[in-house]
C-alpha cells in the first residue's frame, strides 16, 4: 500500500491547527487523554517536546498536510535501558481511516532505527479498545496490568503496559520503515 501519511516534529506554526483539532477530538480522547486545548498547553507541549529525553511527532496526512495524530515519545532513558515511554492521539476527523497505524509504524522505525532504542512501552486503560487495537496491529505485546498507574482527568487510573522490542519489530517490519519527511 502506498504511504498516506508522513511524520515531523511539532512547530510554533502549528498551533491554531493542532489546538482546532484537539479541541474537536476531546469526545474521542476523553476520558483517556487530555490532549492541549489552548495556546499556552500547546506551548507547554512544544517546551515538552524540546527536552533531549522526548521525541514529539505530528502525523501529517501526504494529500495535503492536514494533520491526523500526534505521537511522542517521552522518558527516553539510555544506557542499559534504551527504552521510551509512548503517548499518542488521533485527530477525530481522520478516525478509523488507518492513518494512526502507518504513522506508528514510521514512530516506529525511527525509533528502533535512528534512535537505537530497544523497547517501547504504551500504558493503555483497559477501556480503551481502539487503543488496545492499534498498538496490537502493529505488534506490541500485552505485560501486564499496573493498578492505578497514572493521573488522567484528575483520577489515578489503572493501566495494561503493553510493549515491543527492536528485535520483535524488526522480525516483523518490511525491513524498517522509517520516517517520511514532507514532499
Amino acid at each position: 500500500m502506498a504511504a498516506r501519511v508522513f511524520v515531523r516534529p511539532p512547530a510554533r506554526e502549528d498551533e491554531r491547527e493542532f489546538l482546532g483539532a484537539m479541541r474537536a477530538s476531546r469526545t474521542l480522547h476523553r476520558p483517556w487523554l487530555y490532549a492541549p486545548q489552548t495556546a499556552e498547553d500547546f506551548r507547554e507541549y512544544l517546551v515538552r517536546a524540546m527536552r533531549p529525553t522526548s521525541e514529539f511527532f505530528l502525523a501529517c496526512r501526504l494529500e495535503d498536510d492536514a494533520i491526523v495524530g500526534f505521537l511522542n515519545l517521552g522518558e527516553i532513558v539510555r544506557g542499559g535501558f534504551q527504552s521510551a515511554y509512548l503517548g499518542y492521539g488521533g485527530v477525530a476527523a481522520h478516525a478509523g481511516k488507518g492513518y494512526m497505524t502507518e504513522a506508528l509504524e514510521l514512530v516506529l522505525g525511527e525509533t528502533f532505527t535512528r534512535l537505537g532504542l530497544h523497547r517501547v512501552e504504551a500504558n493503555i486503560q483497559p477501556g480503551n479498545a481502539a487503543s488496545i487495537a492499534l498498538v496490537r496491529r502493529v505488534g506490541f505485546e500485552l505485560e501486564g496490568l499496573s493498578p492505578r498507574y497514572l493521573k488522567i482527568g484528575g483520577r489515578w487510573r489503572d493501566h495494561e503496559r503493553w510493549a515491543i522490542l527492536a528485535d520483535d519489530w524488526r522480525s516483523q517490519s518490511d525491513g524498517g520503515r522509517v520516517m517520511k519527511t514532507a514532499p
